[in-house]
């Protein structure tokens, strides 16, 4: 593994407008669309960490705490908080701002892993991670945990 650098560097925030076409037959928004733009999310977090291509390798949770209606607005945000030769593992929070309240409450937690690639489509090594929140600092010390989870599914 190369240097470590500050989570800081990977952390990435979107905000998303809730549409129609994004709601299921109650007016909330589809778990698939937030599961896409936790994807999507997490794997720009990796780019800016790691400089290369990467891909999901797992989504290893993902919790549903609240919903979300036409009109109100998401604000994701993810960033690397572990690492391994070749895997990121990036956490994301997604919260909502309701339209009708202005009220922000959080809707979704996910962890992920992401893997860095070369031009090949290889596994290429990555730099490690220095966690600077309190948040990130509980998760990172988690991380081998969660490692040997995914590795005992497997």
């Amino acid at each position: 593994m190369g240097e470590k650098i500050p989570a800081s560097i990977s952390r990435t925030i979107q905000t998303k407008l809730v549409l129609p076409p994004d709601t299921n037959h109650m007016g909330t928004i589809f778990g698939g669309t937030v599961l896409a733009y936790i994807d999507e999310i997490a794997a720009i977090t990796a780019m800016k960490h790691s400089g290369k291509i990467v891909v999901t390798a797992s989504i290893d949770t993902v919790t549903f705490l609240s919903s979300a209606k036409v009109g109100d607005i998401l604000t994701l945000e993810g960033v690397v908080i572990s690492t391994g030769r070749t895997s990121m593992e990036v956490y994301v929070k997604v919260k909502c701002q309701h339209s009708e309240t202005g009220v922000e409450t959080l809707t979704t937690t996910a962890i992920l892993t992401m893997v860095a690639v070369d031009s090949e489509g290889l596994p290429t090594k990555v730099n490690g991670v220095i966690p600077e929140t309190e948040e990130e600092k509980v998760l990172f010390k988690d991380a081998q945990a969660r490692r040997e989870r995914r590795l005992m599914i497997r």
